[in-house]
């Protein structure tokens, strides 16, 4: 599926603005890493996106291995919509009406 484009919903980018800070208020090098990881998990997304196990409501979940977020996308036609970058400790499916 080569030339997918990504769209974050206004949300998604609000939760890893928020996460962001929230590392770097402890450490920038925590925060680097947090962004790092998230760059990564969009890569893998792009180009693997059927490759993440089905989630719920159509979507697909890929789980960041060093923090305790997951990225909740679904592919529609020939884009990725990363609905959130979630915690995955709280408020589980808050993101659903998305």
């Amino acid at each position: 599926m080569p030339g997918l484009s990504v769209v974050f919903h206004p949300g998604a980018v609000e939760e890893a603005q928020a996460a962001r800070q929230w590392y770097l208020a402890r450490s920038p090098s925590a925060a680097d890493s947090f962004l790092a990881e998230l760059d990564r998990g969009v890569e893998s997304v792009v180009l693997a996106p059927e490759r993440w196990p089905l989630f719920v409501h159509g979507t697909r979940r890929y789980l960041f291995q060093r923090f305790p977020f997951q990225l909740i996308y679904r592919v529609k036609g020939d884009r990725i919509e990363i609905l959130a970058v979630a915690h995955g400790r709280r408020r589980p499916g808050y993101w659903k009406i998305r």
